[in-house]
């Protein structure tokens, strides 16, 4: 994979067009017509050739993209192989178990980039009702607080733009956020294998706390006493902040606790919990009201590994309308927070 002599300058004048051949048959089948300012280059690129190269580069490596994308690592091989073929140079280095872009790939990287990013804004645009919509995936420790004072400022400075929200659990929300369906995610830091060709904003840290009614029998005794006392509702096992309960549990000698429930609904937790004697490990952001209003209080847990980052997970090559200006009112917002 070294560099051929004269590759970079060649690349220099490069201008990708995106051209979608058959709409009908979806995204996959547009090729790119790469062009420099003397000579058209192999009208074979196709946008999974683009898409894998750009994956590939954000992740220094071949398995983890493999397995997001849903094929074998050799399948993955072949595609960045005709590339490269394609190009006439090679795109990366191996440096030990990673694989680094060479001069020649960093430059195609950014014009791929904004190649994809002018295609799926082009691509929004056609599609019937989406023009002019920023479509968020929500996941419920935003919901509550944070996202509805970034929608509310939001509404002032860009009225013109509609914001649809989907709801729902981590996996159901990432699965839409590579398929296109919504244009970024807002809540907790995916894991790492999960960022293949993803890019996370970090908003603000938050804690998991142990919530109960505001009366609860135990609230003035050890959180490890009260939790092997009283009925406990746990996050579900796919939730992002599941395995920090687990450890929790697990350095206090609750390895195996099993739980009533298992739900981070705020409609079902609170309404359990201020009806019974239930404990509920939640994040801070979910039962924020609740918390001001003396509703619930928070037992504490002297664990300040119950926490982890907030944020913004899109595409990297992404263009829907105001994301740049939500993604600029969202850290605001988040700077603002006590």
């Amino acid at each position: 994979m070294h560099r051929t002599p004269g590759a970079v300058q060649n690349l220099h004048g490069i201008l990708l067009c995106s051209i979608i051949s058959h709409i009908e048959n979806g995204l996959d089948n547009a090729n790119f017509a790469l062009m420099d300012n003397r000579t058209a280059m192999h009208p074979g690129v196709k946008l999974r050739h683009i898409r894998a190269f750009l994956d590939i580069a954000a992740e220094g490596g071949l398995t983890a993209v493999a397995r997001a994308q849903g094929i074998t690592q050799p399948a993955l091989s072949r595609t960045l192989a005709e590339l490269e073929t394609l190009l006439g140079q090679p795109m990366f280095l191996r440096q030990g178990r990673r694989l680094v872009l060479t001069e020649a790939g960093a430059l195609f990287r950014r014009h791929a980039s904004a190649a994809v990013q002018a295609l799926e804004a082009g691509a929004a645009a056609l599609r019937p009702g989406s023009s002019g919509t920023l479509r968020l995936g929500v996941l419920p420790t935003v919901a509550t607080r944070f996202l509805p004072r970034v929608v509310l400022r939001f509404r002032e400075i860009r009225p013109e733009i509609v914001l649809a929200a989907e709801t729902g659990p981590h996996f159901h929300l990432m699965r839409l956020l590579r398929e296109g369906s919504v244009d970024l995610v807002v809540g907790r830091l995916p894991g790492a294998s999960e960022m293949a060709g993803l890019s996370f904003d970090h908003l603000y840290e938050e804690e998991v706390i142990l919530a109960a009614r505001a009366d609860h029998p135990m609230r003035a005794r050890p959180a490890p006493e009260a939790l092997a006392a009283s009925p406990v509702i746990l996050p579900p096992a796919t939730a992002l902040i599941r395995p920090v309960v687990d450890s929790y549990l697990a350095a206090n000698g609750l390895a195996g606790l099993r739980p009533a429930l298992e739900t981070v609904s705020l409609a079902l937790g609170r309404g359990i919990c201020l009806a019974s004697d239930a404990l509920w490990f939640i994040s801070r952001g979910v039962v924020v009201h609740e918390l001001d209003k003396a509703e619930m209080i928070e037992l504490p847990t002297g664990a300040r590994f119950l926490s982890g980052a907030v944020g913004m997970t899109r595409r990297q090559a992404s263009a829907a309308p105001g994301l740049a200006d939500f993604a600029e009112i969202a850290a605001e917002v988040a700077h603002q927070m006590p």
